[in-house]
């Protein structure tokens, strides 16, 4: 568990997670993740840096899956801080059980003096972590995943610096909580505000877009290895098409893997204009992108 001090100096020493870039792309290879040699490099160099990674992109390219992808293939636990409009340091950090704490000082009453009671009601007992504040105090291998770092206000910025330069929590009633073992931090976002430029400084950053072709095929074929090569290709071939159109929406690699695995399930063999159009809404989740795409496909 993470140490109360005053120093804010991470005090043990951790072995890389990784030993190689080689490495980093034969153990995601291993948990189902293929990573082109950017992504395992920037990976190798977070780890052995003992910097966070912000990973950018549009939504559906993997970002997310690379983080649980880290964890899966170093055996570490995974921590996940979901990041939304309105979150605020009680959900990302700690609180406290005010309630737990409020029958506490009832129950003190008349019994003990007020600072014995204040003693124990900022306790670890009326604690309650959140995602930050739990990362930091593991001893095991941690992957912290900050996801949809972007959908944050700018305010939760300020509170990720301390976390992210020190690897440090203050709590004001407690101390200052340090960890002994730095997590791989993760942040996520689909750039739909840019993040602050004193945040971007504390990480190494990866820009994360569609795979090409031939990935996106070996991708499917190592999530769905039972689909025939030539489905695949169509697979990709039409999913690439319906990205160069004007849709609200462009399909993710993962509606490409949901869109094999359905024409699976319904014992399709060729992606011929009926099975497009019967499974259409597998890959497009708008009507306006569905009319669209059968205007330019030419689904009659």
């Amino acid at each position: 568990m993470g140490c109360i001090g005053h120093d804010g100096e991470v005090k043990a020493t951790q072995a890389p997670l990784f030993g190689s870039v080689d490495e980093v792309t034969e153990r995601l290879e291993g948990v189902g993740y293929l990573a082109s040699t950017a992504v395992a490099t920037t990976v190798y160099l977070a780890d052995r840096l003992g910097k966070p990674l912000l990973v950018e992109g549009p939504a559906g390219v993997g970002k997310t899956e690379l983080a649980k992808a880290v964890a899966a293939a170093t055996d570490s636990g995974l921590v996940r801080l979901q990041c939304y409009e309105g979150i605020d340091e009680a959900r990302a950090l700690y609180e406290w059980n005010h309630a737990k704490q409020l029958l506490r000082i009832t129950a003190g009453q008349g019994h003990e003096d007020w600072d014995a009671t204040r003693d124990d009601v900022f306790s670890e007992e009326f604690l309650l972590p959140r995602p930050l504040l739990t990362a930091i105090r593991r001893d095991d291998p941690t992957v912290l995943l900050i996801d949809e770092m972007d959908k944050a206000d700018v305010e939760v910025e300020g509170l990720l610096l301390e976390v992210l330069s020190d690897y440090q929590v203050s709590i004001p009633e407690m101390g200052t909580v340090t960890a002994t073992r730095k997590p791989f931090a993760l942040l996520t976002s689909n750039s739909t505000r840019e993040l602050s430029e004193a945040l971007k400084r504390r990480c190494l950053f990866l820009h994360l877009d569609f795979p090409d072709p031939d990935l996106e095929r070996r991708i499917v074929l190592t999530r769905v290895p039972e689909l025939p090569e030539s489905l695949v290709e169509a697979l990709v071939r039409t999913v690439r098409v319906l990205r160069a159109m004007e849709l609200r929406k462009v399909p993710s690699v993962a509606e490409t893997i949901d869109w094999g695995r359905t024409l699976l399930a319904l014992g399709m063999d060729t992606l011929s204009d009926d099975a497009v159009k019967a499974t259409m809404g597998v890959v497009l989740k708008h009507q306006s992108d569905q009319v669209k795409a059968s205007a330019e496909l030419r689904l009659n």
